[in-house]
């Protein structure tokens, strides 16, 4: 994913502290910087009384920071940010009211009228696996399908991030495990209506298992001891190698402060095909003449809102101009490049050359596709062969939508076409006269 520049959340020398300055101030954080960035789940990890929840609150604006300040798209947080939802550990549910009215409770108090509340609460128990339920009290439901409520609650407003307060620590090793693996499908399978999950946890595994991005503090007073990128393709298996050391670099941090570890280095990889926005090529030429009528360069954020987009509407568009060298994103800015303006100024025949020439310099995925095709005599390859070159990259969907972008963006470039019907791919007689020259 091409990330535009500015985090959601920015925490900048944030400090907690009670007490007055002298011998008999207590800090509970020292100052520290932390960016929430989308697209991510961070998992913040700390022993217990490290500040993990105090810092969540800052970070909501549920608490005030005695020092430093937080930004929310650059922006002071003065009070609780509207756009985000937060799962506690102790569900925290109304026992006097139905699951329905529970998950309709923060839409209600938003103001949205009785059927719009009632068909975005159902909607969202169904989500998470408990239509059927709506009538139900809290009393009689299981402790995993109480944090389901919990869950569809705080989804149900659609927040920008959803932060989680130890959501599985109240429950049984096995119910807790089958949630994680509920939240993690959910993620995949974009059913979340979230751009990012801020977990705070104690587990380790827990914090290996689900995170993107793993954030490690140290208490007494809270500071950052690691933070670190977690380079395991999901599903992740507790025995993976790769996963124990992760594990193992944790713990050493954790309980040795002072030892200054390394995250320990992954083994070579195999191939990867950064994934493909789903964005069409006349999609990424409209947003070139967009940019053109704004000298070349306009904010993302503003673009959406004067196209009358949701910004993760545009983004895919603008991920695949950027992909293709044809846009530069720098600071919440998207910028047409030379190379771009040039794909813009071009006759039709002109620019599937200048796009096949980009698109074989610049994804994978696309000279990967044509260089199998040619390798056989008969250039055709089914489906298969290449769903099984990205099954360990991407889920089963997003192999077939990467499939399916493949097959847009290679048509237009003329380097190879698709029978849908006969699930094969195929290099035409004309595209392979044009290909050979």
């Amino acid at each position: 994913m091409v990330r535009v520049a500015e985090p959601l959340i920015e925490a900048r020398k944030v400090e907690k502290f009670y007490g007055q300055p002298g011998e008999n101030r207590i800090q509970v954080i020292a100052p520290l910087d932390l960016c929430v960035y989308p697209g991510e789940i961070l998992a913040l990890l700390g022993p217990s009384g490290s500040g993990k929840s105090t810092l969540l609150r800052i970070l909501t604006g549920l608490a005030r920071a005695s020092a430093g300040e937080v930004l929310w798209h650059n922006q002071p947080v003065t009070g609780p940010v509207k756009n985000v939802s937060i799962v506690f550990q102790s569900f925290a549910l109304f026992p006097w009211l139905t699951v329905l009215e529970n998950v309709e409770a923060p839409l209600k108090a938003c103001g949205l009228d009785p059927a719009e509340r009632k068909k975005r609460a159902t909607q969202m128990l169904d989500t998470v696996g408990l239509d059927g339920f709506e009538s139900a009290y809290p009393k009689e439901l299981s402790g995993g399908m109480k944090q389901r409520v919990g869950f569809a609650r705080a989804l149900v407003v659609e927040p920008e991030i959803l932060f989680m307060d130890e959501p599985f620590s109240a429950l049984d090793v096995l119910t807790a495990e089958n949630l994680r693996n509920e939240l993690l499908d959910l993620w995949e399978d974009q059913k979340m209506p979230t751009r990012t999950i801020f977990i705070v946890t104690h587990n380790i595994d827990e914090a290996v298992l689900l995170a993107d991005r793993v954030v490690v503090l140290a208490k007494n007073p809270a500071r950052i001891r690691t933070d670190f990128h977690v380079d395991l393709p999901r599903p992740r298996e507790h025995k993976n190698p790769r996963f124990t050391d992760l594990v193992d670099y944790i713990y050493t941090v954790l309980t040795q402060p002072d030892a200054h570890p390394e995250v320990p280095a992954a083994a070579p990889a195999k191939a990867h095909y950064p994934m493909l926005p789903h964005a069409r090529p006349g999609g990424i030429a409209g947003l070139l003449e967009i940019l053109a009528d704004h000298n070349g360069r306009e904010d993302v954020h503003r673009l959406a809102d004067m196209l009358s987009f949701d910004v993760d509407d545009l983004l895919p568009i603008v991920e695949a101009a950027a992909m293709l060298g044809f846009a530069s994103v720098a600071e919440g800015d998207v910028e047409m490049t030379p190379p771009g303006r040039e794909f813009l100024d071009a006759g039709i025949l002109h620019k599937k050359e200048l796009f096949r020439t980009a698109a074989l310099d610049r994804v994978p995925l696309l000279k990967q596709i044509l260089n199998s095709l040619e390798a056989k005599a008969d250039r055709t390859l089914p489906d298969e062969f290449f769903e099984d070159l990205l099954d360990e990259h991407f889920s089963e969907d997003e192999t077939k939508l990467q499939l399916e972008t493949a097959v847009n963006w290679g048509r237009y470039a003329e380097l190879f076409d698709h029978d849908a019907r006969g699930e094969r791919f195929f290099i035409p007689e004309e595209a392979a006269a044009g290909n050979a020259r």
